[in-house]
């Protein structure tokens, strides 16, 4: 059961919520979760930015960079918040551990899974 089903979900009644203590992704249709997946998401240095977000760009395939890394083709990438996105990750497998500088790291066919089920303008909750 999500830990509260916001008022703003988008009209399909799809969310995504992402639990920063326990690196899970859940999506929901309105009080039913219809997928979890283990995420790897910002280190303390990096951390996840936390509130509520809509999807509001995606990309099969995108290039990432910034301090110290500089990765092409990543995909399945949804951003969310300015340069924070949820993407499939080949770049490393310990998922459930923090690892990313900022965006919710998954496995690539969870990240195309995800993808392929939620529209531009779905809400995003990320929360502790």
């Amino acid at each position: 059961t999500p830990t509260k089903v916001p008022a703003d979900k988008s009209k399909t009644g799809k969310w995504i919520e992402i639990d920063i203590s326990q690196q899970r992704l859940y999506a929901h249709v309105g009080q039913s979760t219809v997928f979890k997946a283990v995420v790897s998401t910002g280190t303390r240095y990096y951390p996840t930015v936390l509130g509520r977000f809509r999807i509001y760009a995606k990309y099969r395939a995108t290039h990432m960079s910034g301090p110290g890394y500089s990765l092409p083709n990543v995909p399945w990438t949804m951003y969310f918040h300015r340069g924070y996105a949820i993407h499939g990750a080949y770049w490393h497998n310990n998922f459930g551990t923090p690892m990313s500088h900022g965006c919710v790291n998954m496995r690539i066919s969870d990240a195309k899974w995800l993808y392929k089920w939620a529209p531009k303008g779905t809400l995003v909750v990320v929360h502790r």
